[in-house]
Formats: structure tokens, C-alpha cells, sequence
């Protein structure tokens, strides 16, 4: 179901609002004057004396000589007072390793440094680090499912006996409900502590929501450009080496046998995307994989080899919300060299993200006739069907690592905007519409 369209009940506090065109070209930016983006680096105290000579003017020269640089560059030589010490260590715990992982065996942190470029980070897993964590990421779907699980009272180190023998709750929106009351009965948190909110699933697929207590949360994190962390599914970045993914400035077409291939594991009859199908099968062949009513399993190859072999791919989201684009899109489709046919949010909120050629809308047809028309078309037609792909001559493709990135992109984010206090009045509202 489409979400409803008014006024954004939401507006993040924790940074300025703006487009992701700008978020990409940041992302993909030399490093900013002065250091690492998102840190300072502090003049030495002591050992080292600016010139209070005639050689003043000289140390100025070379300061703006070191900004010109900068403006050429892209980036500022260390000045010989700064430090390169890196920064103070942020210490985000993960509550529950997510979708069911909590009762098992801690997960190993990721490398936040050797991985995203992101130091400075204290990544836990243990319970008993609570009280020295900056931020405290809480998963949603574990958030209403099972038995209530809160971190204790600020000061009270052990859980009670009567914490831990709390009803268990079948219903998520009565999980929910108990944990708003549990905001009254943890009691203040340490000093400074940001309770984060993730979720990677549309608001039809998050249940629960509409119990969460207000002010419960400090930040949100999800696939939403106006979260307080912002983490798609995938992006695309300035390509700077050949080997880049998706390689090549076109996938080659010998290995393309079939013509529309569709992965999907969760069949509903009442999906906006299934009825689709239905209508487009009458007009020309899919092939369907995956754990579905019409699937066949994805060959021992994988899918990315088994979609390649096709020229369109169904990148049908199982619902339609603002900026929901997953990885049907990014890794389904772009990786393997598929033109995608979207079913999703409309075209303008593809537009944001990718490029206007990169993608076939459903709603770009009056119908799924005149869209197997296109389709056949474009089969005929193979001048056409590689502008298509025009897009990875300057473009490569991020797909996000889940859980790792999610974790170490809080931890970049407290460490720019942990000091800016900041709660969620309604989250349900903001996140639904």
C-alpha cells in the first residue's frame, strides 16, 4: 500500500536536511581540509611555539601557500602542530544481534577502519559494557518480539529476578506497549547515552510501531535519506579503476539466453507486485527462481550468474514507501547486468538515487501489455537496450554489508553529531507515511 502523502511529520535535528545527490558527492570526496571528515585535530599543548618574530610573515606565507593547496587539492598537509592521533574511541553497543541472534554466541565486530575508513569506533557486545556505550542501536523486529529485554536502571549493574520473568507477548503491538512502559521503569540512562532506533524493513513489514512509547529513542537509522544515519541498500559511487562493480562498460549480450527473470522468496497474492506479474506473464515469458508459489530454485551457480544470463530483471519491491529501494535494485539487478523494471516508490524517488536511463518504471505504461511491448521492443532492438547500461562508464555500485556498516555508521555519526541532544516524538508517524 502506498504510503500517504502530506506534510513530513519529521524533520531530523541532528544535521541539516539535504539531497542525496550531495550526501554521494561527500561520500565520494577527497578528504576534507584539516583531516578525516567528521573529526578535529587539536593543536599540541606545550614543545611548540608560533613564531612571534619578524619570520611571521614568512610562517604566514607558507599557511597560504598550504591553503591554496587545499582549494587545488582537495585536502590540507598536516599542519606541524596538529596531532595525528586518531579519535577519541566511541563505544556503540549492539543490543541484540538482529533477527534472533541474541541467546547465541557474541558476533565478532567489524573492522570499522579497515573497512569503511571510519576510525575511532569501540564497537560491544557485551551486556556488561552498557554503561560505558555513547549509543545503544536496538533492532526493531527484536524490539517487539519475544520476552522484554531492557537494558537495567541507570546504577543498578544486576537485573532483577522479577525483570527477567516478564510476560511474553505473541501480539507485537502489546510487546510494544510494554516497552513504552519500560521507559518509565529503566529510569534515566548513564549521562549522554543515544538510544538508536534500525529497521531495514517497509513500515508494511514493521509491526509494532505504533506502541513504541514517545521519546523513547534519540535517533533513527534505516534505508530513509531523512534518518539521523542514513544507510541504503546501495549507492552508486564515481567509478575510479577499471575492476569497479559492475566491471565492464556493458555486460556482454552472448550470455544473455532468457529475456525477464524474477528472484522472489515471499509470495502474496495481495502484493501490488504479484498482481502485477500476473498481467504481465499474459504478455511475455518470466522466468521466476526462488521459495515462490510459481519459483524454481536459483541454480547451484547463483544469482547473480543466473540473472546475468537474462536482459530485464523484476527489481518488485514487496511494498511501496518512500526511498524503499533494496537490494533488488542494486545487487538483483546492477551487479548482474539486468536492466531493471522497478515496482516500488514512483520514478521521482528512483531519480534521487540513480540515473533517470538506468531503469524502467512500471508506471511509465498505461498498462503491463504496453510494457511486455517494450520490453520486445528493446529485445529487437539492441542499440537501444544498451543505453541502459550508459550509466557504468562513470558509476560503480555499493551494496551495503549488513550488520557491519549499519554499526560502524552510527559510531561515525555520534562521534560528528553525538553532542547535539535530540529525541523522537512519534516515530510511528514519521516513519509510516
Amino acid at each position: 500500500m502506498a504510503p500517504a502523502r502530506g506534510e513530513r511529520l519529521y524533520e531530523s535535528r541532528c544535521r541539516p536536511s539535504r539531497s542525496v545527490d550531495a550526501w554521494r558527492a561527500e561520500a565520494s570526496a577527497p578528504e576534507l581540509c584539516m583531516g578525516t571528515p567528521g573529526t578535529r585535530q587539536r593543536a599540541r599543548r606545550g614543545g611548540w611555539e608560533l613564531p612571534r618574530s619578524s619570520s611571521t610573515l614568512a610562517a604566514a606565507g607558507l599557511l597560504c601557500t598550504a591553503l591554496t593547496a587545499c582549494i587545488c587539492w582537495g585536502q590540507l598537509p598536516p599542519l606541524p602542530w596538529t596531532s595525528p592521533a586518531p579519535p577519541r574511541p566511541v563505544g556503540v553497543l549492539l543490543w541484540w544481534e538482529p533477527f534472533g541472534g541474541r541467546g547465541g554466541h557474541p558476533r565478532s565486530p567489524p573492522d570499522c577502519s579497515l573497512l569503511f575508513n571510519i576510525s575511532g569506533c569501540r564497537l560491544l557486545t557485551d551486556r556488561a559494557a552498557y554503561w560505558e556505550a555513547r549509543a545503544v542501536l536496538f533492532h526493531h523486529r527484536d524490539l517487539v518480539r519475544g520476552p522484554p529485554d531492557w537494558p537495567p536502571p541507570w546504577g543498578a549493574r544486576v537485573r532483577t529476578d522479577e525483570a527477567l520473568q516478564q510476560p511474553v507477548f505473541d501480539d507485537p503491538e502489546g510487546a510494544a506497549m510494554l516497552a513504552g512502559e519500560a521507559l518509565e521503569t529503566v529510569g534515566s540512562r548513564p549521562p549522554g547515552q543515544l538510544w538508536v532506533w534500525m529497521n531495514f524493513e517497509s513500515p508494511t513489514h514493521s509491526p509494532g510501531l505504533r506502541g513504541l512509547a514517545k521519546n523513547l529513542f534519540n535517533w533513527t537509522l534505516s534505508y530513509r535519506a531523512d534518518s539521523d544515519v542514513f544507510v541504503p541498500y546501495g549507492f552508486l559511487y564515481p567509478r575510479s579503476h577499471p575492476a569497479d562493480q559492475p566491471p565492464g562498460l556493458s555486460p556482454p549480450l552472448a550470455r544473455k539466453r532468457g529475456l525477464v527473470a524474477w528472484v522472489v522468496s515471499h509470495w502474496d497474492e495481495r502484493q501490488a507486485r504479484v498482481r502485477y506479474y500476473r498481467q504481465l506473464i499474459q504478455h511475455v515469458p518470466v522466468d521466476v527462481f526462488g521459495r515462490a508459489a510459481a519459483g524454481k530454485p536459483v541454480p547451484a551457480s547463483g544469482l547473480l550468474h543466473t540473472v546475468a544470463r537474462y536482459k530485464f530483471y523484476l527489481a518488485f519491491e514487496n511494498s511501496q514507501h518512500v526511498d524503499y529501494i533494496t537490494e533488488k535494485l542494486w545487487r538483483n539487478a546492477f551487479l548482474a547486468g539486468a536492466v531493471p523494471v522497478v515496482l516500488g516508490p514512483d520514478r521521482a524517488n528512483y531519480e534521487r538515487f540513480v540515473p533517470r536511463g538506468s531503469f524502467i518504471h512500471v508506471d511509465d505504461f498505461p498498462s503491463a501489455a504496453s510494457l511486455a511491448a517494450y520490453l520486445l521492443f528493446l529485445d529487437r532492438n539492441l542499440a537501444v537496450y544498451r543505453r541502459y547500461f550508459h550509466w557504468r562508464r562513470s558509476y560503480a555500485v555499493h551494496i551495503t554489508s549488513f550488520w557491519d556498516e549499519p554499526w560502524c555508521r552510527t559510531c561515525q555519526a555520534v562521534q560528528t553529531y553525538g553532542d547535539q541532544p535530540k529525541s523522537i516524538g512519534n516515530l510511528a508517524s514519521w516513519f509510516e507515511r
